[in-house]
């Protein structure tokens, strides 16, 4: 994905930080994910489509990533949410690449 900047009318590529690896990418590698309340708990949830509202992190999808990311807490922190998170939803999408062509 790439924006044009107002002031010189260049393309500027949009970058973001994986929580997992730290590592800064192309907004189009990575996945949003939100954090939605639940009655109990958080679920983070991946935003493919990137409209959800809220607060978003970035992730590759990869299950290094994902693990990384689990293992420093790093979803709560760029989420800024408490307590207990749910990360079956973005399990799913990240052991789950989808259709290669």
């Amino acid at each position: 994905m790439a924006r044009t900047r107002p002031e010189t009318g260049r393309l500027v590529e949009v970058v973001r930080t994986c929580v997992g690896c730290r590592q800064r990418a192309d907004k189009t590698t990575l996945v949003r994910v939100v954090a939605v309340q639940e009655s109990t708990t958080v679920v983070v949830t991946p935003d493919l489509h990137g409209t959800l509202p809220g607060r978003g992190a970035h992730l590759h999808p990869t299950a290094r990533c994902l693990e990384l990311a689990t293992r420093r807490k790093a979803f709560g922190r760029a989420l800024r949410v408490e307590g207990p998170l749910d990360l079956s939803a973005l399990s799913a999408v990240v052991e789950d690449p989808g259709p290669t062509d």
